[in-house]
Formats: structure tokens, C-alpha cells, sequence
């Protein structure tokens, strides 16, 4: 059987690693990009030497009309997708609540939230069994972040991670019995571009004295559990969260 599966935000870090690692255990591969597509033609190009297809597909998760082009071009020329992971996601400069806007909040929320909302619903209409679909699993990466609230950083990342949690726990609820599993893993301090992002690309070094580990976690340890989650051998876990955060 052909396993397909979309990365979103795969042109890079955890999606990047795990693009590469579903690659190497046989999974055809999307990766989806929002706008550096030199990176995910790179992606492409190393799931490739895995002996595997994979596609670059440009799209905005936080944009309907984008991720419902995504799936179809998936549809059209990959196959139906049988597995999902939701690791499209950004965060902005590091700041206290008081001082955010609007704008700021709405960009965070679209991206982290309504991203992940909308993938999940494209993808449970082609996996669900109750619509013909065979099945499938969908894993959403959200963040410690969503526990410990990053106060004085990010508290809307984290807000916005704290409702991927809801989507993940109610969601695996509501198609538990439609064949399809929804799971999350939540990374702690990885060594990822998304830290430039907030203005501090050396961050996990700064903080890592703080984890009971004492290092900051590499992307393939994330994409280590993602695959396992998605993978038969998880075939018991739904509503599941993976802490990756070196005992935090």
C-alpha cells in the first residue's frame, strides 16, 4: 500500500527532519512550504536519495484556499493522503502581553491554529472510513510551551500550542472509530531556525542549563517520535502527547 504524507512547514527543522525519516521508512512525501522554496527542493532532493517520491507543494497553511490546493495536488499527484503531521508554525519577537497588538495575535493564531484546523479537516475527509477513506493517522506538533505558558516571551505561541492540545485531544475523540488516530508530540528547547524568528537564534544554548538534561534536543529526536506515532506500532495510542523536552 502507498503511504503519503504531507509535512506542512517541511522545507526545514523538525518538518525538514521528518520529511527525510518517513522518506527512509517508505512514506511517499509532500513537502509543504510557505515561501523559501530552495529549502524544500532541498528536502525533495534528500527524501529522493531514500529511494522514495516526494513533491514541494507552496502553500499558506493559515490560507483556506491555499491548504485546500494542497490536498488536491496531493489528490492529483501523489495519491490520498494516509498520514498528516501538523508542524506548520511561527512565532514573533519576544515580548510581554501588554505590549502585543492585534495584528500580532491574529498572525500567531491563523498560522498555529487555524493551520492546524484546516489540514485536519482536509485530511479526516479523505482518511475518514465513514467517507470511504481507509484510515489514517494525524500527528500535530504543538510545544512545552503549551504547559509552562513562555511568559516574558511568548505567551500567544503558547496559547496557540494550547489549543492545538484541545484540537488533539477532541478530534482523536471524534474519529476514533472513523480508522483514524490523532496523536501530538510537544518539543521542548530544539536546535531550529524558529528562535531567529523571535530574535534570539542562540536561545536553546541561553536556556538549556535549565533543562534536567542540560542540552537542547536536535530535530530527529522529534522526528523520531512523529514517526513512531504515525507508524503501526502505535496502533493503540490516540489523544497522546510525547513530551521531547529532555525532562522538563
Amino acid at each position: 500500500m502507498n503511504k503519503v504524507v504531507i509535512v506542512t512547514g517541511g522545507s526545514r527543522g523538525i518538518g525538514a527532519a521528518t520529511c527525510r525519516l518517513a522518506a527512509e521508512r517508505g512514506y511517499t512525501v509532500c513537502v509543504n512550504y510557505r515561501a523559501n522554496r530552495g529549502a524544500a527542493e532541498q528536502t525533495v532532493a534528500e527524501c529522493a536519495r531514500a529511494g522514495t517520491k516526494a513533491l514541494a507543494v507552496q502553500a499558506d497553511v493559515a490560507v483556506e484556499t491555499d491548504v485546500v490546493r494542497l490536498f488536491e495536488t496531493v489528490d492529483r499527484e501523489l495519491g490520498r493522503v494516509s498520514a498528516l503531521v501538523n508542524n506548520a508554525g511561527i512565532l514573533e519577537a519576544q515580548m510581554r502581553v501588554e505590549d502585543m497588538d492585534s495584528r500580532r495575535l491574529t498572525r500567531i493564531f491563523a498560522a498555529n491554529v487555524i493551520g492546524s484546523f484546516l489540514c485536519c479537516r482536509e485530511a479526516v475527509r479523505r482518511m475518514s472510513t465513514k467517507r470511504g477513506g481507509a484510515g489514517g493517522a494525524i500527528v500535530n506538533v504543538s510545544s512545552v510551551a503549551a504547559r509552562v505558558g513562555s511568559p516574558g516571551e511568548y505567551v500567544d505561541y503558547a496559547a496557540a500550542k494550547g489549543a492545538v492540545d484541545t484540537l488533539t485531544m477532541g478530534l482523536s475523540k471524534e474519529v476514533a472509530e472513523e480508522g483514524i488516530r490523532v496523536n501530538a508530540v510537544r518539543p521542548g528547547f530544539i536546535y531550529t531556525d524558529i528562535h531567529a524568528s523571535g530574535g534570539e537564534p542562540d536561545r536553546v544554548d541561553r536556556v538549556k542549563a535549565f533543562v534536567p538534561m542540560k542540552r537542547g534536543g536536535q530535530p530527529e529526536e522529534v522526528a523520531a517520535a512523529i514517526l513512531w506515532l504515525l507508524s503501526d506500532e502505535a496502533s493503540y495510542a490516540t489523544g497522546t502527547f510525547i513530551d521531547l523536552a529532555g525532562g522538563r
